[in-house]
Formats: C-alpha cells, structure tokens, sequence
C-alpha cells in the first residue's frame, strides 16, 4: 500500500472515506417508483455526487452516464404502456410534482432525474434521445437545501439525494423521505468532519434503520 494514508482510501459503495463509512446506514425502499438517474460521466466521478447514494437504497432503480461519445444514452425503452415517465425538470414551466397531478394516470412511474448544474439539467431532455414521452414535472416550493459542500448558485438548487427525497415524499410517502434525508444529512456532516468542520448539526455516530 507503500505510504498512502488509509484515511485517504474510499468504500467503493458510499464514496465515504472508509473511518467515516456510512453503507451501514443506507436504508432499503423496494419502491414502485423506479428512478433512472442520468449523469454525465465527468460528475459521477465526484466523490461528493449525492445522486449514487441514493440510489444505494432505492434498489429498484438505476444509473445512466452520458457524455461518451462512443456510447450515446437512448432512452427509448423507457417508454412502454405500463409505466409512466417523468422527467424532473427544474423549470417554472413544468407542472408541480402534487398528488393530484399523479392521481391523473395511475400506472407506476419511472422518474428520470438529471444530475447536473441547474443549467445543465434544464438542457439534458432536449439533448437525450427517446425522452420525447417524458412529462416533465418540477418539485413544489421548499426550504432551502442543506447541502454545505458544493455551492449551489440558484436560490431552488438542491442537491440530487434532497430532489430525489422530496420527489419520492409525494409519489411514495413521507417516511421514505424521511429516511433519505436523514441518510443526506448524515453524509454531509461526516463529510464536514473530513474539512475539520464539526458543526454539521447531527451525531456523526449515528446508524440509521
């Protein structure tokens, strides 16, 4: 291992550094709502992307990198009569996210969340092939993120673990909400500890579930 630090070493599940590891407080939700998170290749790289954390307890769900070139998303079989596809989409333009709005077409969803800038998000519909079904759908106002490691410059920006958390709180429940949340905060307040920043607001030793 020659002289590297094992606290510079990462669990390959959380991204965690392996003293702050945090797979033992990944909740499970086997959900009806499948989420397709679509990242682009050089974002997912990032150890601090919250988007594959939350995938670690949505086992329903999965993971879509674009931005190769050589291997260019299609998302055309994502659109079959049995389900229906959202796409969430950070624009005033969209309809809000409500019960109501669901309650219009009772087939199971597949929710399709882009990982990115706020920018960056807005452009990925147009841009990813098959997509063209999509209704696109945005999240109701709410309080301000919480996320204290990357600068998120618009006022609505949330980090893609608290989108995806506020998402599922209308279309699933509260308490699978609840629980991604908990898990989001306990990241960031392990991951403040790793900056010397021990304000994060929550008992690090905590073990959800």
């Amino acid at each position: 291992m020659g002289s590297r630090s094992k606290r510079s070493e990462r669990c390959s599940r959380c991204r965690m550094h392996l003293h702050l590891c945090i797979c033992r407080s990944i909740p499970s939700f086997p959900l009806k709502t499948r989420v397709v998170l679509v990242m682009h290749y050089r974002e997912n790289i990032k150890t601090t992307a919250t988007g594959p954390l939350a995938l670690e307890a949505l086992p329903n769900s999965e993971i879509r990198i674009h931005g190769h070139q050589d291997h260019p998303l299609d998302f055309s079989d994502l659109n079959t009569p049995e389900r229906r596809t959202l796409f969430l989409y950070p624009g005033n333009d969209a309809p809000v996210l409500t019960r109501g709005f669901l309650e219009q077409d009772s087939r199971p969803v597949t929710l399709v969340v882009p990982d990115g800038s706020w920018r960056q998000a807005a452009k990925m519909r147009r841009r990813l092939p098959g997509l063209e079904h999509a209704e696109m759908v945005r999240l109701p106002p709410g309080p301000e993120t919480s996320w204290g490691i990357r600068n998120e410059p618009h006022p609505a920006g949330l980090a893609t673990l608290e989108a995806i958390a506020r998402a599922l709180g209308i279309m699933e429940s509260p308490a699978v909400q609840t629980g991604l949340e908990d898990l989001f905060r306990l990241m960031v307040a392990r991951t403040l500890l790793t900056r010397g920043d021990r304000s994060g607001g929550i008992d690090t030793n905590l073990v959800l579930g």
